[in-house]
């Protein structure tokens, strides 16, 4: 296919093979979070619970850089098929499951699959689509990514209460079929510069054990222990051992696990900083904006879901206006910039003005427009610099970057926010903080919103650091 004659027809064609794959990584990761309640109902052991959530993140982080690095050794369309093969293994596992541990297996399954579905698709669209005609159409894959993040609540909530949660596991195995199906249908010889280039197998092993006992350490921290404890030293100590090792291995090996030519241009290193900070500020956003309005404004489960659509208008937004910009420019920097000004101006006014339903979801848009900006343009920045050949790797890296800020994000701001909460201890139940003073939980999460715009300013501040980078049609 000549790239040069690209058209909309052509371009449907390919994201229709991976449109699905993207999908399934986007809508696991949120679509349990309704379902919990049910799943423990019949599985019992409440206080595993939260592991259907870490479980399926630490593997994807995890497994991420081990897809980017098998992509371009060994063709990114086969490598995604086996990983829709592992994320059915993982879904067929959690239908079955009859209890907790065995659904806590099955989401590490699933996230292992996960991890290469989306950064997979990502690299397989950048390496037959030029960036300049790939911006017009960037836009879709950050609106479907809006769309399946903050819509998995509300699917898995309406296939609860209408089925069973065991649905939204064999739901999967269809879809994952279809996707093989379009995948297979896919042409083109892939670019495999990198197939006989020396194995790090110390990086591909370290690097994930890295990732998964830093991220344990984070979501457990402050929980089963104290973060100013000997066991967090021990924690921390190991973590810093294994990040020594990775080091010292990226500086004497031949061929590195992460390509070290690459992290040091500022082209690619400054985007993936910006992709990690905005990240944080849009999970915690996701994940803490219902609590705030069921415990703060006493609105209903539904209610508070609901108000989670302008967040998602406002990302859909951010990134069709950023794919025009891109395709009519070709100079994606400034974008970002612009974005995440205006998500941090939308946080300081939800930290500073009196809250109702109305301004929250005005202000949600708001700063959904910013975090929409964010996505496909250093998606398609790092694309480009990082070049074909390594467009697996790069990719990775930016999908383990936002798995990273969520992750980050989301315990961090937790943490916070609880720490606010006077007399709040992991005893503490829903119903009492819901019965308590409204004033002071409406101050914890206004402080905490003033802590994100500081994060989406740095992130602003940091994206207005890179240089500028032309989109090219080639």
């Amino acid at each position: 296919m000549n790239s040069n004659t690209l058209n909309r027809r052509t371009f449907l064609v390919f994201f229709s093979a991976v449109f699905l794959p993207m999908f399934l990584a986007a809508v696991d990761l949120t679509i349990l979070a309704t379902a919990t309640p049910s799943i423990v109902s019949d599985l019992g052991q409440l206080h595993l619970s939260s592991w259907i959530a870490i479980g399926y993140l630490l593997a994807t982080v995890a497994s991420v850089p081990v897809y980017g690095w098998l992509g371009d050794r060994y063709g990114r369309r086969n490598i995604l098929i086996w990983a829709l093969g592992i994320f059915c293994i993982g879904s067929v596992v959690g239908a079955l499951a009859q209890n907790m541990s065995e659904m806590i297996v099955a989401r590490v399954i699933q996230g292992i699959g996960g991890g290469g579905l989306m950064s997979l698709s990502q690299a397989l669209i950048a390496e037959l689509i030029p960036p300049r005609q790939r911006a017009k159409y960037q836009g879709y894959f950050a609106s479907m990514f809006a769309c399946a993040s903050i819509g998995g609540p509300v699917i898995g909530g309406i296939v609860v209460t209408h089925y069973s949660w065991h649905w939204l596991f064999w739901a999967n195995i269809p879809l994952a079929l279809i996707a093989v199906w379009r995948l297979l249908c896919l042409t083109g010889k892939p670019i495999l510069e990198h197939r006989n280039r020396q194995i790090d197998w110390i990086g591909l092993m370290v690097f994930p054990i890295l990732c998964t006992l830093f991220l344990y350490w984070i979501s457990i921290a402050g929980q089963s222990f104290e973060w100013f404890s000997a066991t967090s030293a021990y924690y921390l100590l190991m973590v810093s051992l294994l990040i020594g090792i990775f080091y010292r291995n990226q500086l004497r090996h031949p061929t590195p696990f992460l390509p070290n030519e690459l992290l040091k241009n500022r082209a690619i290193y400054i985007p993936l900083i910006t992709s990690m900070l905005f990240a944080a500020c849009m999970f915690a956003l996701i994940f803490f904006l219902p609590i705030y309005l069921q415990l703060g404004l006493k609105t209903n489960a539904a209610m508070s879901g609901l108000l989670l659509l302008p967040l998602t208008v406002g990302q859909i937004s951010g990134a069709l206006i950023s794919g025009r910009i891109m395709a009519k420019t070709g100079i994606p920097k400034y974008i970002p910039v612009v974005g995440m000004s205006l998500s941090a101006c939308g946080f300081i006014a939800l930290g500073s003005f009196t809250p109702n339903t109305i301004l929250i979801g005005l202000l949600g848009m708001l700063c959904g427009i910013g975090f929409g900006t964010v996505m496909p343009t250093t998606q398609l920045v790092i694309q480009t610099v990082g070049g074909k050949a390594n467009v697996g790797s790069v990719t990775a890296l930016a999908s383990l970057c936002r798995n990273l800020g969520a992750a980050i994000g989301t315990a961090l701001f937790g943490v916070l926010i609880y720490a606010l909460l006077p007399g709040f201890d992991h005893n503490t139940s829903i119903e009492a903080l819901i019965s308590g003073p409204q004033e002071t939980i409406i101050t914890a999460f206004q402080t905490s919103f003033y802590v994100a715009a500081i994060i989406a300013i740095l992130a602003a501040v940091n994206a207005a650091r890179a240089p500028i980078i032309s989109l090219g049609n080639e």
